[in-house]
């Protein structure tokens, strides 16, 4: 198969929109499938795994590979439309050559269309779009296609228009070859375009040459002298634009009744590029630490890289590879260039939906998968030890929300910690630690939908059971105002006693700066040996807290008085009167609690910024800004940690699942008084139940 041959096209956008239903579509056509695969009764080729068919929608990015004609070999890459799993998308946008964002006509551009777009044009990758479900009643392909160019801009050109609508919506007009693609008894049928179509059909032409002008200079001098351009005199450098992202091809149809899929394919196998045509890749030499472009030819040094990793129960891990240059094949030694090891490849596969067919070789271009690595994962490149070079690795956003897990049993420690392990392999947007302070077992994800799929997969894959709580809070103790006090500890048992004297002065500090240590000892008053011992004690009592058991910060204690004895002075006996200084200090200094702040970033379309902003507000929060992100709103607010327990799911609530958000740690900020004063209480029963 010829490098110029293959097509790699991913399919992304918002959830609901469609993008699997179209590639089922495809695989019937292109004869993979018998039948039209369909989500809604679990038949559909990408959508396999039981917790997808159950839910109806896609959580995992899959594949399928399969061959146009003779010579055309098609690579699909299929990604889920929640939020909750933009990892999935992000490993998806670097195996493509070709992005596709699948638009609902009845909803027009969503948050994820808009995050979608970025991704592809953050990667560099040539996009196109595709108006889904023409068929529904109240839709108009026209007004979201305008909606479209007014959100992503004039590159953005029809290469197919429908024919009819809703109700009436019977197939599309290739404006390319201007000829009708109709529907008869599920089949696609060719015709001459309808007479009624004509000058629409102009219309949109003129739209493909208009977009193309305003990236190619001799065409917008043509366009703008009035001079005729003739529309098949830009057909052969349609795929070169395409391919330098200079146009968006837009194309019209609905999955549910097979229009319009198959003049997609088409225009696909013509005018879509080839792993050839698409701008160089950049990779670094980890030898001599530079920047090199990687050459794209079948005959290069081999260049595989991992951009997913599935974990198998029976047969371990299985890493997705796209081959960007060069080919391998069972038997070969390849280098690890991340981790610096060789690795043998026995298996190759090529995988479709749940399908693995063993290959020998994988070209150039083509997406395959591997088993039984030792040390490579996701993000990795393989290559020869001959060509160290390495392509950039994969950049997972941070996980926002947290929950606390509990193991059903004792027994099941091990497990859940193992089965945690390699799922974290497989999704790099989870994350697991234990957290000593608060002594509890977190897992971070994406979302509630991203966590209540990875607990259902820790009981399917490896067989364990874990309650879910909510997280501690991580709160910190301070003072406000300047206090002293004496700590004397005195101990005589007969025989050599204990005895350490200490006057402390406790400040407060800014937010940030910790706990500090200071001495003012004149004259000997507290000899300096037992310097470290006092600061010892200062600091453990910080550890252990004052008001409520949290970690005192952001104060100063100084040592400015004390006495000694010649004898029964000792290292201990200064650091239990430091530890009473403390105390006495503390009751004088004004003690109040901290909370933790955490940054939020809530991406909605403008009509429910309201509703949002007034949630905001129930939550403690105090608003920012706003700012415009293309169509949609970027609210930027603080919000304290104890009160975004279960944001994601109350913001798709008032959002209707059109809101987005990012959270993180900002500050520490004093919290109000009565709750304060229900945190103490509740710390004083849990002590007395513990």
């Amino acid at each position: 198969m010829s490098v110029e041959n293959i097509r790699n096209i991913g399919f992304f956008g918002h959830r609901g929109v469609g993008k699997t239903s179209i590639l089922d579509v495809i695989m019937y056509i292109l004869k993979v499938n018998s039948r039209i695969g369909k989500v809604d009764d679990g038949t559909s080729i990408f959508d396999f795994e039981e917790e997808e068919i159950a839910r109806k929608y896609s959580i995992n990015l899959s594949t399928a590979a399969a061959t146009m004609g003779n010579d055309k070999k098609f690579y699909f890459v299929d990604t889920p439309g929640y939020l909750d799993f933009i990892g999935e998308v992000i490993s998806g946008v670097k195996a493509v050559d070709m992005g596709v964002i699948v638009v609902d006509s009845s909803s027009g551009v969503e948050v994820g269309t808009e995050i979608v777009f970025k991704q592809l044009t953050n990667n560099n990758k040539p996009t196109s779009f595709f108006i889904n479900k023409l068929g529904k009643p109240d839709t108009d392909f026209y007004t979201v296609y305008k909606e479209i160019v007014t959100t992503f801009g004039p590159k953005v050109a029809p290469f197919t228009i429908p024919i009819g609508k809703t109700s009436t919506l019977e197939g599309v007009v290739n404006l390319l070859n201007e000829k009708a693609y109709v529907i008869k008894s599920g089949k696609t049928e060719e015709r001459d375009v309808p007479e009624d179509m004509k000058d629409k059909v102009e219309e949109y032409k003129m739209k493909i040459i208009e977009s193309l002008a305003e990236e190619d200079d001799v065409l917008m001098e043509k366009y703008l002298e009035g001079e005729k351009i003739e529309f098949q005199d830009i057909i052969p450098s349609l795929r070169r634009a395409i391919s330098k992202r200079a146009i968006f091809p837009l194309f019209a149809g609905d999955a549910s009744l097979n229009i319009g899929i198959e003049p997609f394919l088409n225009i696909a196998s013509e005018f879509f590029p080839s792993p050839e045509d698409v701008p160089v890749q950049k990779c670094i030499n980890i030898v001599s630490n530079t920047e090199e472009s990687l050459e794209v030819q079948g005959n290069s040094k081999p260049v595989a890289y991992v951009f997913k990793t599935v974990s198998d129960p029976h047969i371990g891990d299985i890493l997705y590879i796209r081959m960007f240059a060069g080919s391998i094949k069972s038997g070969d030694t390849l280098y690890n260039t991340n981790v610096e090891q060789e690795e043998r490849i026995n298996q190759i596969f090529q995988i479709v939906g749940k399908e693995k067919k063993d290959l020998t070789t994988l070209l150039t271009g083509e997406i395959g998968a591997l088993v039984k690595l030792k040390n490579t994962h996701t993000g990795h490149t393989l290559t020869t030890k001959d060509n160290p070079v390495k392509l950039p690795e994969l950049e997972f956003p941070t996980p926002p929300i947290s929950i606390a897990i509990v193991p059903k049993t004792k027994n099941d420690e091990e497990k859940v910690s193992n089965g945690l392990s390699r799922l974290s392999q497989e999704d790099p947007t989870f994350t697991f630690h234990y957290d000593p302070e608060i002594r509890q077992q977190l897992i971070s994800g994406m979302g509630e939908v991203h966590l209540d799929v990875i607990l259902s997969r820790l009981k399917k894959k490896f067989g364990v059971n874990v309650d879910t709580e909510k997280p501690r809070i991580h709160y910190r103790e301070t003072i406000t105002k300047k206090a002293e006090a004496q700590g004397k500890f005195k101990k005589q048992t007969g025989g050599r006693g204990q005895f350490g004297d200490v006057y402390l002065r406790l400040e407060p500090l800014e937010r940030g700066k910790g706990v500090e240590f200071a001495q003012e000892i004149f004259g000997g008053a507290v000899p300096s040996k037992y310097f470290p011992s006092v600061e010892k004690g200062v600091k453990e009592f910080c550890l252990e807290g004052y008001l409520a058991g949290y970690p005192i910060v952001d104060i100063k204690a100084t040592l400015y008085d004390g006495s000694f004895h010649p004898v029964d002075s000792s290292d201990y006996a200064f650091k239990i009167a430091a530890g009473l200084a403390m105390k006495k200090a503390m009751e004088k200094a004004g003690p109040i609690l901290l909370e933790p702040i955490n940054e939020l970033e809530v991406t909605v379309p403008e009509n429910f910024m309201g509703d949002v902003i007034g949630d905001i507000n129930t939550r403690r929060g105090k608003v920012l800004g706003m700012e415009a992100e293309g169509r949609l709103q970027k609210i930027k607010a603080y919000v304290p940690e104890a009160e975004m327990y279960k944001y994601a799911t109350t913001l798709r609530s008032i959002t209707q699942g059109r809101g987005y958000f990012t959270s993180k740690f900002s500050h520490f900020d004093p919290v109000p008084k009565e709750i304060t004063n229900k945190i103490i209480e509740q710390v004083k029963k849990e002590k007395e139940e513990g």
